[in-house]
Order: C-alpha cells, then sequence, then structure tokens
C-alpha cells in the first residue's frame, strides 16, 4: 500500500520544457472518482497506524469514541480561543482539554446545525445529502434523505462498536429517519433545538403563540416534539418526559450528561468499544440558565451562563472516562456545529470573525476543534492545517478498522481520513481545500491560507446574519483572501498581493465538475 502511495507523490509536481520537475501549489491527489482528493502523507500514516496497531494489542480491543458537540458555539468562546473570563463566561475544562491535546485553529463546519450534524454522519456534504438546512415545521419531505445513506453509527455498529447518541438530533424525527433509525444502537434526547421547544411555553418571547390557544394547536399540528425520547435500534421508542416549562428546558443538558456519564461507567465494564455522539442542546438561543448555574459566569447573561454550564459538562465527561480507566483508550473531539447565532443577540455567542451562523464567511464556518487522546495524542499541540468536520467520519472509520470499501461507489465522498494529522506529532494534514455551501448554492473555497468567494451573503442590519441577509453575486472577480494577513476577510488581495486567485478558482470549479457524475439530492428542501 505505502509503495503504491509514494508513488502517487510524484504527481504533485509538474514538469516543465527542459524536463524538469517543479512543484506544484495543489499537493492533493485524487485516489478515486468518488472521493475527495488528498494530499497524500505515506510516512505519517504508516506511523499512525503502527500506533493503533500497539495500541489494539495492549488492550484488546479497538478504541473507544467521544464525540462533544456544542450547539452555536462561537469560535471565540472557549478560553483557549480568545474567550474565556474575557468574554464574560471561563471555559477552564474546555481549555484543560486543549493544553492536553490538540487544539486545530482551522476547523470548518457547515454553516447552520442540520447540514453539519447529516455531514460528519455520512462523510458527505448537505448538498448531496440533501440535507441542506434545519427541517422546520410545517416542512414537507419528500425523500427520506437517509434511506440510501450508510451513516457512520450504522458502520461503526456493524463492526462490534456500540454506539450512543445522546442530546439534540436535529436531522429529522419522521420514522426512518430518527437516531436509531439511521444506525445508533441508541438514543436518548431531543429531536429539534432548544428555541423550537421553548416557544410553545416562553409567554415573555412568544405570546402570540403561547396566549392564543387557536394558534398553538395548529402549531401542535406541524411543530416538532417536545418530549425527551429514548430510542433502541429495531426496539421501542419512548417519549420519556415533556418539557413544561423553561425552568424545564434550562435543566436539559443536565439530565443529558447525567445519560452520557451512567453510560459510559456501564460500556467502559463491558467488552464492547463504543461511540458516543454526546450533543449539547445548550448554546443554541433561547438560552435559560439552570438554577445551579445561574449567574456563575462572569457577565451573568443567559448565553454566559449556558457556556459555564457546558464547560462543567465537558468536564464531568472527561472525569467519568477518566473514573472509568479508558482515557488512554478513548479518542475525545470537541467541537461546534456553526458559528455563533448573532440573530439571537445578546443571546449569542463571539467570533473574531466576519459574519455568523447562516453564512459562508468565517464567523460562520469556523469553529473550536479540539482532539484529546491521552498518550495517544502529543499535548501541547496547536496547528493551523485545514480539518473539516466531515473528516471525522474518516478518522472513525479508520480508528475502528473499517474499511472504505464498505462505501458504495455510486455516491462522492467528501470526507478525508485525518487520522495520522491527529496522531502523530509532527503530523500534518492532508486536506487542501475546504468547500463552502449555502443551500444549493456553492458559495467559496479556502486552499491554504487563501480564500475565494464567488457569492457572498451581506446583513441588512447589525447582527441579522440570517432572519434580513441578502446573497450577492460579487461581481467582476471574485472576493480573495489571505486570512493569515486578514482573517476578517475585510480587504481582498485580488491580483495586488498575491497569483494564486486563478488557482484556487480552480480547485473550486474542479470541486463543482464532481456534481456531474454525482448529481445532489433533492429531498424537497
Amino acid at each position: 500500500m505505502y509503495r503504491y502511495l509514494i508513488v502517487l507523490v510524484t504527481l504533485c509536481v509538474s514538469v516543465n520544457g527542459w524536463g524538469q520537475e517543479v512543484p506544484k501549489f495543489d499537493l492533493s491527489v485524487r485516489f478515486a472518482d468518488n472521493f475527495e482528493t488528498a494530499i497524500p502523507r505515506p510516512e505519517q500514516d504508516k506511523i499512525a497506524e503502527e500506533k493503533l496497531a500497539a495500541l489494539q494489542k495492549k488492550k484488546g480491543k479497538r478504541p473507544n469514541i467521544v464525540w462533544l458537540v456544542v450547539d452555536d458555539m462561537g469560535f471565540g468562546d472557549p478560553g483557549t480561543y480568545g474567550g474565556g473570563a474575557l468574554a464574560g463566561a471561563s471555559t477552564p475544562n474546555i481549555d484543560k482539554l486543549a493544553a492536553k491535546g490538540m487544539k486545530l485553529t482551522s476547523t470548518y463546519s457547515q454553516q447552520t446545525c442540520t447540514p453539519t450534524r447529516s455531514a460528519i454522519l455520512t462523510g458527505r456534504l448537505p448538498v448531496r445529502t440533501g440535507l441542506i438546512r434545519p427541517i422546520l415545521a410545517g416542512d414537507k419531505i419528500t425523500v427520506n434523505p437517509w434511506a440510501d445513506e450508510i451513516s457512520l453509527p450504522k458502520l461503526l455498529s456493524e463492526a462490534g462498536y456500540f454506539t450512543l447518541l445522546t442530546g439534540k438530533w436535529h436531522v429529522g424525527e419522521s420514522i426512518g429517519m430518527r437516531p436509531h433509525d439511521i444506525g445508533f444502537d441508541e438514543y436518548y434526547g431531543y429531536y429539534p433545538a432548544q428555541k423550537e421547544i421553548s416557544q410553545r411555553v416562553d409567554s415573555r418571547r412568544f405570546p402570540g403563540l403561547v396566549l392564543n390557544p387557536k394558534r398553538m394547536a395548529a402549531f401542535e399540528a406541524v411543530g416538532p416534539t417536545d418530549y425527551l425520547t429514548h430510542g433502541f435500534k429495531g426496539g421501542k421508542t419512548e417519549e420519556l418526559k415533556q418539557i413544561k416549562s423553561i425552568e424545564d428546558m434550562s435543566k436539559a443538558d443536565q439530565v443529558l450528561t447525567n445519560f452520557t456519564v451512567q453510560r459510559i461507567k456501564e460500556l467502559a465494564a463491558g467488552e464492547k468499544p463504543f461511540f458516543i455522539e454526546h450533543c449539547f442542546m445548550k448554546v443554541h438561543s433561547d438560552n435559560f440558565a439552570h438554577p445551579d448555574y445561574a449567574g456563575k459566569s462572569e457577565a451573568k447573561y443567559p448565553y454566559k451562563d449556558g457556556v459555564h454550564e457546558v464547560d462543567a459538562h465537558v468536564g464531568a465527561i472527561l472525569k467519568t472516562l477518566d473514573d472509568a480507566g479508558v482515557l488512554d483508550n478513548t479518542l475525545v473531539f470537541f467541537t461546534s456545529d456553526n458559528g455563533p447565532q448573532m440573530d439571537g443577540w445578546p443571546d449569542a455567542g463571539y467570533t473574531p470573525f466576519r459574519g455568523a451562523k447562516g453564512t459562508t464567511w468565517e464567523g460562520g464556518v469556523r469553529v473550536p476543534g479540539i482532539a484529546y487522546w491521552e498518550g495517544m495524542i502529543a499535548p501541547g499541540r496547536t496547528s493551523d492545517g485545514l480539518f473539516d468536520l466531515m473528516d471525522l467520519f474518516g478518522v472513525g472509520l479508520n480508528i475502528a478498522g473499517v474499511s472504505t470499501d464498505k462505501l458504495p461507489t455510486d455516491k462522492y465522498y467528501d470526507f478525508i481520513d485525518q487520522t495520522s494529522f491527529l496522531l502523530v506529532e509532527d503530523g500534518r494534514s492532508k486536506r487542501e481545500a475546504v468547500y463552502f455551501w449555502w443551500g444549493k448554492e456553492l458559495m467559496a473555497c479556502r486552499m491554504k491560507e487563501y480564500k475565494v468567494h464567488t457569492k457572498v451573503i451581506m446583513p441588512q442590519a447589525p447582527h441579522m446574519h440570517i432572519d434580513l441577509s441578502t446573497v450577492h453575486d460579487v461581481g467582476l472577480a471574485p472576493w480573495f483572501f489571505n486570512l493569515y494577513l486578514d482573517p476578517k476577510e475585510e480587504m481582498t488581495v485580488g491580483h495586488r498581493l498575491d497569483p494564486w486567485m486563478a488557482t484556487v478558482l480552480g480547485k473550486l470549479k474542479e470541486h463543482g465538475a464532481t456534481f456531474k457524475n454525482y448529481p445532489p439530492k433533492n429531498i424537497g428542501l
């Protein structure tokens, strides 16, 4: 295998008119027609493979995988990313996770929650699966998008893992689209986002709904469920407890963390490795402070109290893994599903970048990304190498020993296996580019430190990045930024300072061309 990869490295150079090899700007190689191009790093991959083999020999079973996914946390909210106490909510546990693990500074999500949550479980862009935006009250899905998708939990379950999703789902609650229908062995959580539940009971924010019985009845006929749900693959689905007040909503994350903590204790004592995706309800607006955390943040605002609470739950989950003796056999990855939802300001997070949730500016898609694995990931590492949250799909397959041969050849896969990037002490990213979509519109591409926009989202009022924004073509030339010079994307470098605009634009066009043989799916959204 490695001989094959080394041969492919030679494709990363071109030959000039004198027969001399010249390095190429784009180092990536297409290993298969239906997979995203990746930068070959054979020596790095070999080291990671040997580390994993040695660990499995020592432990006698495959490693566990735990994802911690916060809802709408901004890049700048955790202290380790420049927030913390400075931004009104200290995050000692998240900061400790970063200090003892690997902090990624160029981690990318999709621009809203449903697209991200589906992408990390399918390894495919939302435009390919049809899950291009949240499914809202009154939406009529014409096709079950999961019917012909092979999810990561399904593959891991078939490989001998116990797979559990705790918390927010937001990728469909009809039969056939629930977590325990698409591959998870167990689900314990709430299908929608906090606001879709709490608006039923918050008469201060939504009097036109809560205080109008006829409208409430109409909403209930089409709205998402407001129950804590417990479901099992091939088994029963129970509605356990209804959210009847904002105080109930405020306590949801504590309920979910208690469950995850208990299940870790039980699963760690079993024979199977486990995959847990713990999805927080917070800090998606509307935030209501848990009574035990109200006023505990420096800022005292509900959002900031929510950040402080999430940090405490991260600490509790890590402590449980430690107490159970499985930290050295568990990959933990902490992230957010998109940037802060500034439309809810001041019930919103912080990002140092332009834009916010709902946009393809850095503020909407650049998120915290922390990889921690005791004894396997060198502590104190920081890297600006590109990492798309879809790459978690590839990392999960590799760690579980699942071959990509299990994936169908009639679908295009956008993930890259970044296991060696994370596990090798001086590992480098294998991703050359990240592509940004807004619904069915291809908007932008980041390649190395450059980002080119062909369409942009422009807010028409402060903080209104969703409810009062418009999509624009960029005009005469693409908007081309050097993110090392200008991470806020305020001034294009265009033809003045960098010669690579046409190259990055060509990469975006190359990506668009993949849809000719692998057309997008339309599910009615």
